[in-house]
């Protein structure tokens, strides 16, 4: 069954790639035109980008009484990401790699799942920390729209939600549950009209609410440790901010500290309130226009945009293709070597012989 999951999320990731060929093919002739020091420089910061998030993920397994690797929540986190944009889900395909890797190497479902919420909770508020940084710059210069304004307010309702389900999991599981009952139910009434069937186990969901809220108290009992996962959500951002930084060296263009914020928040703003995954297609518009509002010429606004899409989006999904093919391969050997019957020798004690000369 796992193969065949693997398999299918590959075939979808080829999918998207079709769908999407022109847009991937025409980042690759941008990169092209960038020079080569700056880019080389982004693959690195992307690494380290990648890395950031297993370390995220890692403060947060700690949390939550789990112990992993970073390298392999790198991976993780990166094939959760691929599958949430081959396969909109509205992030639930993410949690459910977490859960079905969770479940291959003896943890929490629940506990793995809810660790992918908590790092969207922080992820959403480090969003909004440079979304209200990057507002204020616009507002400055005159160049803020409703547009901004609406998908900011929509961020903030959805940090808020979730924050609210999080602190009923620290305090009842109970509640959790019934909060998640509540959810379900309203989700499956929506829509049953187009696919005729619930889309939610109400039951499950109150079961996963329970055992989620039960790694959810450990994070309460040790919550001075939630500020590591905070800053680390922090430095991703920044470390998105240097890749847009090197975009506007590698394709020669002046730039100041206000205008990358800007241009990277608005960024940021419609990769999480877009209708479409990942913002394919939103976040470079918005990205395009709010450098150009700023000053930035159109075209080498887009040029800069396409190429830090190129890295942001296009190798992390690289990235996220190699950990699902790696996690899925580490899963089975592991399981293979557990497998493995353990043969002691039974060793007879010494005897101690005698000799006697005749």
């Amino acid at each position: 069954m796992r193969k065949i999951l693997i398999i299918l999320i590959l075939l979808l990731g080829l999918y998207f790639i079709f769908m999407r060929h022109n847009e991937f093919k025409q980042v690759l002739l941008t990169l092209q035109q960038g020079e080569w020091l700056w880019l080389v420089l982004a693959v690195v910061v992307q690494l380290g980008y990648v890395l950031n998030i297993g370390a995220s993920l890692r403060a947060i397994y700690k949390l939550l009484g789990m112990e992993e690797k970073i390298g392999r929540l790198a991976l993780l986190g990166a094939a959760a990401n691929f599958v949430i944009v081959v396969a909109p889900s509205a992030g639930m395909g993410g949690m459910a790699v977490l859960a079905a890797d969770a479940q291959e190497r003896g943890h929490s479902t629940g506990r793995a799942s809810t660790a992918g919420a908590v790092y969207t909770f922080f992820d959403y508020l480090a969003t909004l920390s440079v979304v209200v940084v990057g507002l204020f710059i616009l507002f400055q210069r005159n160049q803020l729209h409703p547009a901004e304004i609406t998908a900011s307010l929509i961020l903030t309702g959805l940090a808020l939600g979730l924050g609210f389900l999080l602190y009923l999991g620290m305090r009842s599981g109970e509640k959790l549950g019934r909060a998640l009952i509540w959810l379900g139910r309203i989700t499956n009434r929506a829509l049953h009209p187009l696919i005729k069937r619930e889309y939610i186990d109400t039951d499950r969901a109150y079961t996963f609410g329970v055992d989620a809220a039960e790694g959810l108290r450990l994070a309460r009992i040790s919550s001075g440790g939630l500020w590591i996962p905070l800053a680390l959500g922090l430095t991703t951002k920044i470390l998105m901010m240097t890749i847009l930084f090197l975009m506007f060296l590698a394709f020669r263009q002046p730039y100041s500290v206000a205008i990358i914020v800007a241009g990277f928040s608005m960024g940021q703003l419609f990769t999480v309130v877009s209708p479409t995954p990942s913002g394919v297609g939103f976040v470079e518009t918005a990205m395009t226009l709010a450098l150009n509002s700023l000053g930035v010429p159109l075209v080498p606004a887009a040029l800069i945009v396409l190429g830090y899409r190129g890295f942001t989006l296009w190798l992390t999904m690289l990235y996220g293709l190699i950990g699902i093919r790696w996690v899925g391969i580490s899963s089975r050997k592991d399981k293979e070597y557990a497998e493995i019957p353990v043969i002691e020798a039974e060793m007879d004690p010494p005897t101690s012989t005698s000799t006697s000369g005749k």
